[in-house]
């Protein structure tokens, strides 16, 4: 006998993918017997659960509210049997991340594929966001997170530190004096990143007495994508203030060229956040060692 727990994971399937057809291909059953079930689920509940036509699903009162109480049971499934596969010798099962997406682009691949390749049974769910999510409700193993964290009951492992420098191209300093006090930022085209809990256009820096301080900078362009701010600055149009890590490369290469180094000030750390109250599988605690290992080894291109 079908249980209404098993019932409420299939009614999650379901309303994830938007579909019968697309449910019952990730579950594996026909879109008949998922028909069915949900069915006897509105029966046991009394109540609907769903409006359908030919071309959506539309959740009643009850079936949002009960989409909740499935999402919840989902991933505590999920939780269990992920936790029960990092028990054993064998290290497997899947491991679901949200990391920046600076950090999912360039920075992460080559750190999860070397996991990979000592780990091939565990399966890596990453997910590209900015935005802090809630790690249980959205079923998150760990997230990694950079810069000032809200208060939370989460637990905050550091992997390192992150500097922020300020650069421009080659071609710009050639039309452009380059500055050697944060003041002679207010002559130049800066561009400006709108992504941050501080003024877009205030560039933190500190004195000779180690106090901080910022200069309001202008510029005709800003970004909440550092990438996009990188290829503006490759593209000559003026300065930018990053983290290191992004461009790097192309200052070993003299592409872009670093300004202001002894006067900048932005610092942010990078951490993996994962709840307090979960007892943390085997292979998520391989995987944030591994992490905090992979990054100390790059450190010259963090700081």
């Amino acid at each position: 006998m079908i249980s209404d727990t098993e019932n409420l994971v299939l009614f999650y399937h379901l309303i994830t993918e938007k579909s019968f057809s697309k449910a019952a291909e990730k579950i594996g059953i026909t879109k008949s017997v998922i028909s069915r079930r949900i069915t006897q689920l509105e029966k046991n509940l009394g109540v609907q659960l769903l409006y359908r036509t030919t071309r959506h699903l539309t959740l009643t009162e009850a079936g949002t509210l009960l989409f909740e109480h499935a999402q919840n049971v989902h991933n505590s499934v999920e939780n269990t049997l992920n936790a029960m596969a990092g028990l054993g010798d064998k290290v497997s099962g899947k491991i679901r991340i949200s990391v920046p997406a600076l950090s999912g682009e360039m920075i992460l691949p080559s750190a999860l594929a070397a996991f990979s390749q000592s780990y091939p049974d565990v399966h890596i769910e990453m997910d590209l966001d900015n935005r802090f999510v809630d790690l249980v409700k959205e079923g998150f193993d760990f997230v990694i997170r950079t810069g000032v964290l809200p208060n939370s009951t989460h637990i905050a492992r550091h992997l390192i530190d992150v500097k922020w420098v300020i650069c421009g191209s080659r071609n710009y300093f050639e039309k452009h004096p380059k500055p050697y006090t944060p003041e002679a930022l207010l002559i130049h085209n800066c561009l400006v990143y709108t992504y941050q809990a501080c003024g877009a256009n205030e560039w933190a820096f500190s004195d000779e007495n180690d106090i901080p301080y910022t200069i309001k900078v202008k510029g005709n362009f800003s970004s909440n994508n550092n990438t996009t701010l990188k290829n503006m600055a490759l593209s000559d149009q003026g300065l930018i203030y990053v983290p290191k890590v992004l461009v790097a490369k192309e200052l070993q290469q003299g592409i872009l060229q670093q300004v202001l180094d002894n006067d900048v000030a932005k610092y942010l750390g990078m951490y993996a956040v994962y709840p307090y109250t979960r007892q943390q599988p085997r292979k998520v605690k391989l995987l944030i060692d591994h992490l905090k290992t992979w990054y100390q080894s790059q450190s010259n291109s963090f700081c």
